[in-house]
């Protein structure tokens, strides 16, 4: 098929209606409307074309009109797919059949033979015309193993061996992945988790912009609790002297985790955390991220190249509620401490600050009191606290746990939490207790608002008051006086020279108080 080529020869030699009809002009243009436009595959073939007519296929509007009647058809495709799908209940309601294969993608092996440029053309115009996100993540998926094919091994999550970089095809599949990367839809699980980290390690190893492998990131912890532990094991595609693994980019993704999960808590309703669901989406994440930690944390400690500072920061990522148990903290922070005997014994202590020696198991626990490595500070802690647990143990097996107080027998349990408080319950009392604080303490603030309030209106009652009772006083003294300066009783005729002093020194306090 070659109309994309007459119609810009056509356009060339000027061969129009203005000088013969029929021309090859127009007939080329009918074929074009009424034959390709119609046809999927063809409109396919036809973009194949124009890859090397650029710019006048542009400016014939061939490329746009194969690509709004590509986008149109697996529109109208996917709508009658989904139709088919549509099947009764027992109960009389209409519902979608999941488990049924949609038949209407058909389409995106079709896509994956254009370049790249006028692939991220219709893939815009398929997102405008409300092509499902699946699709187009499928769709996405299948170009990237095509085109990236040379770098197959990014996508074996259990490869570390480096691939050698050929200049004549980096810069092609750098575009490749900063384009598919911009076209992902923003809904989660559109695509494989896996397929992200497969373009992550591509965008590291090619060096693409920051802005991609940031949006990467972000996407990637926003699902991060259905990772596994081969996704993160990134390899590090510097310098010989670098880590195995990339763990600054594991901390990225940790943090993205991390406040994707507290902007959630903030826009939870208030009946999530009074309800105590066992379905609760932050708390269940926050126990398998933290499990994905510890593991990841056991893998890269053997390292030798690994700093502290990187193998703590990535131990302190999450809060200190995400792990209910140490065990898994414990041991990766052993194999480190083994790998790197000469780390000195400040650091050792500062690593070991990390553990919660109270939410060890028993097993743990008796490991770490023998453990060698451990500095002597903290294996004094371990010793107290099974002492402890040993005490409680012999205390309950004698009857006596009925005069221990509740907090006690919690802290000393064999876990992180106490027997009579599973996990998820401790974690939601944990949740309620810090709103209930946060209410009493708006609460507090608004009582404070109200006695400054009222402490303003009694001081104002209080100088008109002194006001009134000033006068009132003085207009009393007033009246006992004479215009003469002699006072006289009612019940005497001659004046009263006590009473007269005393007058005058009321009038001569007073004259001075208002001075």
């Amino acid at each position: 098929m070659n109309v994309a080529q007459l119609c810009c020869v056509s356009d060339y030699l000027e061969m129009t209606e203005e000088f013969s009809k029929d021309n090859l002009g127009s007939r080329a243009e009918e074929y074009l409307e009424i034959i390709v436009c119609k046809n999927l595959e063809m409109c396919v073939e036809v973009l194949q074309q124009c890859e090397n007519l650029l710019p006048l296929a542009d400016e014939l509007r061939i490329v746009s009109r194969c690509i709004d009647a590509i986008a149109s058809k697996a529109c109208a495709e996917q709508i009658a797919s989904s139709f088919s799908r549509l099947e009764y209940s027992s109960s009389g309601r209409l519902h979608m059949n999941r488990q049924a294969k949609c038949e209407g993608d058909w389409w995106i092996e079709d896509l994956s033979v254009l370049r790249i440029d006028l692939y991220q053309r219709v893939m815009t115009a398929m997102k405008c015309r409300g092509v499902r996100p699946e699709s187009i993540g499928a769709s996405l998926v299948g170009y990237a193993q095509k085109e990236l094919t040379k770098k197959s091994s990014l996508w074996n999550p259990s490869s570390q061996v480096k691939v050698d970089l050929l200049s004549g095809s980096t810069g092609h599949e750098k575009v490749v992945v900063e384009t598919i990367v911009s076209l992902l839809p923003v809904e989660k699980l559109a695509v494989p988790i896996t397929f992200l980290f497969g373009l992550l390690r591509s965008a590291v190893m090619l060096d693409c912009s920051v802005a991609c492998r940031l949006d990467l990131e972000r996407r990637i912890g926003s699902q991060l609790d259905i990772a596994t532990l081969d996704d993160l094991l990134i390899p590090s595609f510097r310098n010989a002297g670098d880590t195995l693994f990339d763990v600054d980019t594991v901390h990225r993704i940790l943090v993205n985790f991390s406040q994707q999960d507290d902007s959630e808590d903030d826009m939870e309703d208030a009946s999530v955390f009074e309800s105590d669901s066992p379905h609760s989406p932050s708390q269940t994440a926050l126990f398998k991220v933290a499990k994905l930690v510890d593991n990841y944390l056991a893998e890269i400690a053997p390292d030798a190249n690994l700093k502290l500072a990187k193998f703590m920061v990535i131990a302190d990522a999450l809060p200190a509620h995400a792990r209910t148990i140490h065990d898994g903290l414990y041991r990766a922070i052993d194999i480190y401490l083994k790998a790197h005997q000469g780390l000195p014994e400040l650091d050792r202590k500062k690593l070991c600050k990390l553990i919660d020696f109270q939410k060890l198991s028993q097993e743990a626990g008796a490991h770490a009191a023998q453990n060698e490595r451990l500095p002597l500070q903290s294996i004094v802690q371990v010793l107290y606290f099974e002492q402890i647990r040993l005490r409680n143990a012999l205390s309950c097996s004698h009857g006596e746990d009925d005069h221990k107080p509740v907090h006690q027998s919690w802290r000393i349990s064999s876990g992180a939490l106490s027997a009579a408080m599973s996990p998820r319950d401790n974690y939601a009392s944990l949740r309620r207790e810090n709103r209930e604080l946060k209410l009493e303490l708006a609460r507090l603030r608004m009582r404070l608002n109200d006695l400054e309030k009222e402490h303003v209106c009694m001081k104002r009652d209080m100088e008109k008051s002194n006001s009134r009772k000033l006068m009132s006083s003085f207009s009393k003294k007033i009246g006992k006086l004479s215009f003469f300066g002699h006072s006289y009783s009612r019940g005497s005729s001659s004046p009263s020279r006590h009473s007269h002093r005393t007058d005058s020194k009321v009038i001569e306090r007073m004259c001075a108080s208002t001075d």
